[in-house]
């Protein structure tokens, strides 16, 4: 599956929501997620009607509740959306939600580091039963359709949504060079990950820059969003772009705060969906209910809230919500 295919989120498809959400200047990140396992199981140990504190066991695929394990597929170097922290373990928003999910569940959310663009491809493969990885809702993701191309290169994926996010600029601090919009960008050099919108972004400003005849943008990608704030830090690059709570993330904690600043408003917001591979409907509702089951007891607010994302909330879970 090409790269296109499993983006962050496809240009086409997002929707357009300038300032959206508050300037980092405003979000509070505090605090680590940790994973609590919960592998206890209806039907283990219990006598026939006999209540746990799993109620929603019995909606998971029998394959699922037999080996008490959800197989999550993970790009685990995206802060604070899941991160490894100083102690190994594997932190952040969606960590944190994966196991209030997983007490509901009566199972264990593990997360397997996997790079992006190969993510729903695991998915089809069966290496993973689920991807949650800040990865947006799109129709072509829905579809199966190369976002680039616009040909048919898989079978798609179900998604349920449980986030909001939209995608911001940021540079080393003090060298914001005029930089307040993408149309600024005529003329410097920008780095990014690789398999992301804000590659595709990247691509078309460049080209927009070459048909209003302004000055080039050279757009250059990396493996990881830390190799590109790396490259940018080095004087390789100007302006790095990322979802807006990592951007906002790296721009509080990188060098104490010292490091970066972001310019401009964020962009094109969209929603982050747990991906779930097409016909295995069970589990996707499974996981529904479940993430619905988080946002009424309140848990789920208080995980937004922790990570200073609380205007990136949900008010429950929808399926398929991308456009």
């Amino acid at each position: 599956m090409t790269a296109s295919t499993t983006r962050r989120t496809t240009a086409k498809s997002r929707i357009a929501a300038v300032g959206a959400i508050a300037v980092a200047g405003a979000l509070i990140l505090t605090g680590c997620g940790d994973q609590t396992k919960d592998s206890g199981k209806e039907g283990d140990s219990t006598k026939a009607g006999e209540k746990t504190s799993a109620p929603l066991f019995a909606k998971l695929p029998k394959e699922i509740q037999d080996k008490g394990v959800i197989k999550v597929g993970s790009d685990i170097a995206y802060a604070p959306v899941e991160y490894v922290d100083e102690d190994g373990k594997t932190v952040g928003i969606d960590p944190d939600i994966a196991a209030a999910m997983g007490k509901q569940l009566g199972v264990e959310f593990k997360f397997e580091n996997g790079k992006f663009a190969d993510l729903i491809g695991g998915l089809g493969g069966g290496r993973y039963d689920i991807a949650m990885s800040a990865m947006t809702d799109t129709k072509d993701r829905q579809e199966g359709i190369d976002g680039d191309t616009g040909k048919k290169v898989g079978k798609g994926v179900d998604f349920v949504d449980y986030f909001v996010a939209g995608v911001s600029l940021y540079t080393n601090k003090g060298e914001t060079q005029g930089i307040k919009t993408w149309d600024d960008l005529c003329g410097k050099t920008i780095a990014v990950q690789q398999a992301t919108f804000s590659l595709d972004l990247a691509n078309d400003q460049a080209k927009k820059c070459k048909t209003d005849g302004k000055p080039a943008l050279k757009v250059e990608d990396f493996p990881t969003n830390p190799e590109a704030e790396t490259r940018m830090r080095g004087g390789g690059a100007d302006v790095v772009s990322a979802d807006f709570p990592i951007a906002a993330y790296s721009v509080k904690n990188s060098g104490g705060g010292k490091n970066f600043e972001i310019v401009g408003d964020q962009v094109e917001a969209g929603p982050y969906g747990i991906a779930v591979a097409k016909g295995n409907d069970q589990l996707r509702d499974a996981l529904k209910a479940a993430l619905d089951a988080v946002i009424k007891s309140g848990e789920y607010d208080k995980i937004i809230s922790k990570w200073g994302v609380a205007d990136g909330a949900v008010k429950e879970a929808a399926v398929n919500g991308g456009k």
